[in-house]
């Protein structure tokens, strides 16, 4: 199993729901934690909470579609010397619009924040990830990166590139362990930031997410996988079925996803 106590994570998204509950329980298995993501506030509380766990914590706003806001965190982690043991990448944003009425702005958008931005960060700390003798990053990315989905289409593609990067960076670094962490619904507030055709945001609580996986239970899941260094894991409720279906019943899914309701 792997070793908690006392090491570092860092952590992108950490402000908010599975971020923030990932957060949580490593802090309760004595590692350190630097939180970052959008809003000081957000970022603030749940690193106050984390110390009330007994570790140490420290946070760093980080907008990943500004390289110069990664450049920032990079210089950060190097003026405090953090040797990395963790991360967890989180953060991302979702999409409600059809295809061919979403301008290609939005697809660069979600492209930057849900891929670029990880990417960027971790080429830039490539020194640090190849001098460890160990580091362990954790990749969440989404059901809707296994197959499309309507209503999805930059969002899956951006959560299917998670997959071909990571799992090509830890083939090539044995030393290099990577968990996909690939939640279903999970009762987070992320379906009000979700992106319309417009660029606005939908601004309301889909019912299936609403209806999800508590998001302190998914993060046990997620710390339990990472733990024993799974290479993916499904996290969920009966939506996870459709990941099956993909795989075994293609014929199957293929129906189901016209008539499942995308919200």
């Amino acid at each position: 199993m792997v070793e908690f106590k006392n090491k570092t994570l860092l952590i992108t998204g950490g402000g908010t729901g599975i971020g923030e509950a990932i957060a949580y329980q490593f802090a309760k298995k004595g590692t350190n934690i630097i939180l970052t993501g959008l809003g000081e506030d957000s970022l603030k509380k749940v690193r106050e909470n984390c110390m009330k766990l007994g570790v140490k914590a420290w946070y760093k706003e980080l907008n990943l579609e500004d390289s110069s806001s990664i450049d920032s965190l990079v210089e950060y982690i190097r003026e405090e010397k953090f040797n990395i043991d963790f991360f967890v990448l989180n953060a991302g944003i979702s999409q409600r619009a059809m295809t061919l009425e979403t301008d290609i702005t939005i697809d660069r958008k979600l492209m930057e924040i849900n891929y670029f931005g990880g990417v960027y960060l971790i080429k830039s700390l490539k020194d640090m990830l190849l001098a460890s003798k160990d580091v362990h990053i954790a990749v969440t990315t989404s059901i809707s990166g296994l197959f499309g989905f309507p209503l999805r289409s930059a969002y899956c593609a951006s959560k299917h590139a998670l997959l071909g990067f990571y799992e090509s960076l830890a083939l090539e670094y044995p030393h290099i362990k990577v968990t996909f962490l690939i939640p279903g619904r999970i009762r987070t507030e992320i379906s009000k930031s979700a992106i319309l055709a417009s660029g606005e945001k939908f601004g309301k609580m889909d019912p299936g997410q609403a209806n999800g996986m508590d998001v302190t239970k998914c993060a046990k899941v997620a710390i339990k996988a990472i733990a024993k260094e799974k290479h993916q894991k499904l996290i969920g409720g009966k939506e996870l079925l459709m990941a099956y279906f993909y795989k075994y019943t293609p014929w199957l899914f293929w129906i189901l996803a016209r008539k499942v309701s995308a919200h």
